[in-house]
């Protein structure tokens, strides 16, 4: 397992994780209640200049975490030329880069741990009604932790295919990396039984 938490130091990394978290909802509400290309433009300008404030190491680590959209932003676009809506479709795509991007920001300047510690003090009013929410804390823990592995994993096996074949994979990576999520979930689950479980 890896931290998203980026190990380049910046003075986000020491604002507190609810005013980000929070910060975060607001923006992304901001950025689905706004429909201009320009707009978005100006967001995704915005984002990356903020990046680029903690060097230039910092800008590309997080534009390198932003190369797996490109094939959800090509599927969107595709559609939205045969559609002849291409406005639509380039809304839709910087929304999502500046929402991914955004994103990332937090998780990279925030401790998974700071994160948990805000989703607990969130679900507290819930405890108060008996109901358990450490499945849903686990959870989102997981999740976060799990979705860079993965990407990871699925990396190498592109790599794999492309050094044995010659070709770049289209779905014969699909089988192996469902595998290798099952594995990952198995080994998950009996070291959580081994700790007490929940």
């Amino acid at each position: 397992m890896i931290s998203l938490t980026s190990p380049i130091r910046t003075c986000a990394h020491n604002w507190p994780a609810g005013p980000k978290l929070m910060a975060l909802c607001f923006a992304t509400m901001v950025l689905f209640a706004q429909n201009g290309v320009m707009f978005h433009l100006s967001v995704f300008a915005l984002v990356m200049a903020i990046y680029a404030l903690a060097g230039r190491t910092f800008l590309r680590f997080g534009l390198t975490r932003l190369r797996g959209l490109w094939p959800f932003i090509a599927v969107v676009m595709i559609w939205h030329s045969l559609t002849k809506d291409t406005t639509l479709g380039a809304t839709i795509s910087l929304r999502l880069l500046n929402a991914v991007a955004m994103a990332n920001l937090v998780t990279l300047t925030t401790k998974l741990s700071d994160m948990i510690t805000v989703v607990q003090w969130m679900t507290t009013p819930l405890r108060r009604f008996g109901l358990r929410t450490k499945q849903l804390e686990l959870g989102i823990a997981l999740v976060v932790r799990f979705t860079p592995v993965l990407a990871y994993k699925g990396m190498q096996l592109a790599d794999a295919w492309r050094a044995r074949s010659g070709k770049r994979p289209k779905w014969q990576t699909i089988v192996p990396l469902a595998v290798l999520a099952i594995d990952d979930a198995e080994y998950v689950a009996d070291a959580i039984k081994a700790r007490g479980g929940l």
